[in-house]
């Protein structure tokens, strides 16, 4: 056998285990989506998204930063920029203050502790097989 073709070969096998990954991953994935926590984020952003206050304030957050970014660059008055500071922090406060946004605060928190939790356990995971952390592997008992 050639050099070539054996070189194919594990090629070929590679893709097939990095396909059995991504499924794998595509499973999770999907696990997640169908999840508590997935459910209720869903339901706290539609709720977000359709209350005209809290619209409007991001409206005129954002509006607010852009006025601040040309203060702070183009016309450099740092007595405007710590104005528009105070106002948009003024607008924060008064945003954070609804309670439907520390409601959907508290689940974009939930949903991230979740997939912080996957993340690690697979961390850990391959880290015990292969010990990552001390820098090798434990070598195969046969190259075939």
């Amino acid at each position: 056998m050639s050099e070539h073709n054996i070189m194919k070969q594990v090629h070929v096998r590679d893709l097939y285990v990095r396909g059995d990954i991504m499924k794998k991953a595509q499973e999770l994935a999907d696990a997640i989506a169908a999840s508590e926590e997935v459910e209720i984020y869903r339901k706290a952003e539609k709720q977000i998204q359709s209350n005209e206050r809290v619209q409007s304030l991001i409206k005129l957050i954002k509006k607010k930063q852009k006025e601040l970014v040309a203060f702070q660059t183009t016309f450099k008055n740092e007595q405007m920029v710590q104005k528009i500071e105070k106002e948009i922090e003024e607008l924060q406060d008064e945003l954070d203050n609804i309670p439907i946004v520390s409601q959907f605060q508290q689940t974009q928190a939930d949903l991230n502790y979740l997939l912080q939790m996957v993340v690690s356990a697979i961390r850990d995971s391959v880290s015990e097989k292969i010990n990552v952390e001390a820098g090798h592997d434990i070598p195969p008992a046969r190259c075939d």
